[in-house]
């Protein structure tokens, strides 16, 4: 009953969403407590939903700190040059725009930190698909595909789950799909590339006309045409990202202190030395204290990104919510127990190929570690009966983090649909299969290359 009940509360809230009938923030809350008290939880949902708010506070304080130091480093002017060289290499082509955002994501995922990668693509680029009227689900799709893609790095986290779970080294499991890995990023080149085509046919490309081009200005002066843009390198500079180069919040002289702290913080953040939630704690706080000392400032600049903090915040805890009448039924280990007792004996031998392919839905709608730390090792022990090895079994497992990452349950994408202000709906609907096509492909790298064993 419980398998049964699981799997009808993961449908009826992929229903309710994709269907636009409920937002993830009462989908999230009220699906799972209705199931919950039919699995018979009673009073005690109030501890399982308690269970899982504090398992994810942590993701929460993160997020609400991450979002006010980036918020601050935007305010400040730190990212203005990158912007500026971004649309100066972008023009006015829809599609370079979009293969850029690509490029961009996977080089900023490399510190392993989905938020992160995010909220720099989102503040760079956005405002840019805003003005060039390429649609902002494009920009989700591509940015959320690129650090999907990139998450199977060793410090990004499935990775480690995996080798942990199966007492092995996070290298043996990851430097063998280096080439899965390869082929999983060209091939969200490939895509964003045929979006960025597809988007320049709908609108062509844009010009803009120098005279009603003013610093800070809208896209006023914005016209469809079939040309190279008119704008000049200064003009170029004045729309990029729509930032007021004059806006009072922007601290020249305290650029190398915001860039040094910011490549601190990163740095840190890869050694692992504190909790990452400390970390961006202890990031704002200086930001904060050093570009604006009044306390009528520090109100300010933390008001300025209350709307996207409690946007992002809200639809954590809703997660939490579903974590935790999941874990807290047995929902998720009746479902594991009830998929390892189905695979017949004569597909044994091909369970390498099938945890890569279970793991595509599985971890859209389980948290990795319920995926790594309560699936695998079953699957892995029974994989062994038929002389899989269990590194084996966790490079499979791997595969499926391009679908992963864009399932509710994933706080990084609630922040990047948030801050685009796309519909997770909307998101859903152009990169759930794109995602899929890029697990199914690094798997069959994998086993093409022998990474992973096929019967």
């Amino acid at each position: 009953m419980l398998v049964v009940l699981g799997f009808l509360m993961v449908a009826t809230f992929m229903y309710l969403i994709m269907s636009k009938r409920a937002t993830p923030v009462v989908g999230l809350i009220l699906v799972p407590v209705a199931f919950g008290l039919i699995a018979g939880a009673g009073t005690g949902i109030g501890d399982m939903i308690v269970d899982g708010v504090e398992s994810l506070a942590p993701t929460a304080a993160l997020l609400f700190f991450a979002i006010i130091f980036f918020g601050i480093m935007i305010d400040v002017g730190l990212f203005d040059p990158l912007v500026r060289l971004i649309l100066r290499l972008v023009r006015d082509d829809p599609a370079r725009l979009v293969i850029g955002t690509a490029v961009l994501a996977m080089v900023v995922s490399l510190d392993g930190d989905g938020s992160t990668t995010f909220i720099i693509t989102t503040s760079a680029l956005l405002p840019l698909y805003l003005k060039l009227k390429v649609s902002p689900v494009v920009l989700t799709v591509v940015a959320g595909l690129a650090n999907a893609t990139m998450n199977i790095i060793p410090w990004g986290g499935p990775t480690v789950r995996a080798a942990s779970a199966l007492g092995l080294s996070p290298s043996e499991v990851f430097v063998p799909m280096i080439p899965s890995l390869v082929v999983g990023l060209v091939i969200v080149l490939g895509f964003a590339a045929h979006l960025g085509v597809t988007e320049r046919r709908r609108i062509g490309r844009l010009v803009w006309k120098p005279e009603v081009v003013s610093l800070g200005a809208g896209p006023s002066g914005v016209g469809t045409v079939g040309g190279d843009t008119d704008a000049t390198d200064g003009e170029v500079g004045q729309l990029a990202a729509g930032l007021d180069p004059d806006r009072p919040t922007l601290r020249p002289r305290l650029l190398p202190f915001n860039a040094l702290l910011t490549v601190a913080l990163l740095v840190v953040l890869g050694l692992d030395i504190l909790p990452i939630p400390v970390l961006f704690m202890i990031a704002a706080g200086l930001a904060l204290a050093v570009n604006f000392p009044r306390v009528v400032d520090q109100s300010a600049a933390i008001a300025r990104h209350s709307s996207s903090i409690v946007s992002v915040v809200a639809m954590v805890f809703a997660a939490a919510v579903l974590t935790g009448v999941f874990q807290g039924t047995g929902m998720v280990e009746s479902m594991a127990l009830w998929l390892t007792g189905v695979v017949p004996d004569t597909l044994g031998p091909f369970l390498a190929v099938i945890t890569g392919l279970l793991s595509i839905p599985f971890t859209f709608f389980m948290t990795n570690d319920a995926f790594y730390f309560g699936v695998l090792p079953v699957l892995a022990e029974t994989a062994s009966q038929y002389g899989i090895e269990p590194v084996e079994m966790a490079r499979a497992s791997i595969t499926g983090q391009p679908v992963h990452m864009q399932s509710p349950l994933v706080p990084a994408i609630l922040l990047l649909v948030t801050l685009a202000g796309v519909p997770l709906a909307d998101h859903h609907r152009k990169v759930l299969w794109r995602a899929g096509v890029v697990s199914v492909a690094m798997l069959v790298v994998g086993v093409l290359l022998g990474q992973i064993p096929f019967g």
